[in-house]
């Protein structure tokens, strides 16, 4: 079972949300909160595999309370936003949000985007990559496309790169490539140190703005 925590200051957001992943066989949502700074507490008396977390609330938002759980090393965070604001979607990926989906999505794309993440993949809906590669080129550098970090990887580390990019876990990725799950965390590592990425998020949104993956590709 995948155990969800959602978080989020209306309770009938809250209530629709659980009403779809509840309709999933292998998904159980163990707890709710309505404010970002209630995250921490949840997290250690629900033990979620990943936490769905509001983007905007008043007091403790959603990237805040990422940030929190990534100090901690918590569960993975999917986070939910109605807004295409790039910098606040950079934000997210800089405290280290692992999924990035719209509220108004489909319940097939919220529950593949849960399923996703708890396994330890990234997404990142559609929508929403554009805006979050308009803010990685304003706020990160100007640098020229194809950039250089991306030519220091290995071909095995570009695919492994590539399959990242689509949203595999490391046991699917271990499984396409054929190789042991422990040698792709060794790869992912390695990529995360040649990159200069903190992250599965930031490595993909490189891999995204250098154009060694394309989103329609």
């Amino acid at each position: 079972m995948i155990r969800v925590l959602l978080v989020d200051d209306q309770p009938m957001v809250r209530a629709g949300l659980a009403l779809i992943l509840r309709t999933q066989p292998d998904i159980e949502v163990v707890g709710e909160c309505g404010d970002g700074g209630e995250v921490v507490s949840a997290v250690s008396r629900c033990a979620p595999d990943i936490v769905c977390v509001d983007v905007r609330m008043p007091g403790v938002d959603g990237i805040e309370a990422t940030r929190r759980l990534r100090a901690v090393d918590g569960p993975p965070v999917c986070v939910l936003t109605t807004f295409d604001d790039e910098n606040v979607l950079w934000s997210a990926v800089d405290a280290g949000a692992a999924g990035f989906e719209l509220k108004s999505a489909t319940p097939e794309n919220l529950i593949e985007a849960v399923r996703t993440v708890a396994s330890g993949g990234t997404w990142i809906d559609g929508t929403l990559l554009g805006p979050i590669l308009a803010a990685y080129r304003q706020m990160v550098r100007p640098r020229p496309h194809g950039d250089h970090r991306i030519n220091a990887l290995s071909a095995r580390e570009l695919d492994v790169l590539r399959l990242m990019a689509r949203g595999a876990s490391n046991r699917e990725i271990a499984q396409d490539l054929r190789l042991a799950e422990t040698t792709i965390k060794t790869h992912i590592g390695t990529i995360f140190t040649k990159l200069g990425a903190r992250d599965r998020a930031a490595a993909i949104v490189m891999a995204y703005d250098t154009g060694l993956v394309r989103p329609s590709g």
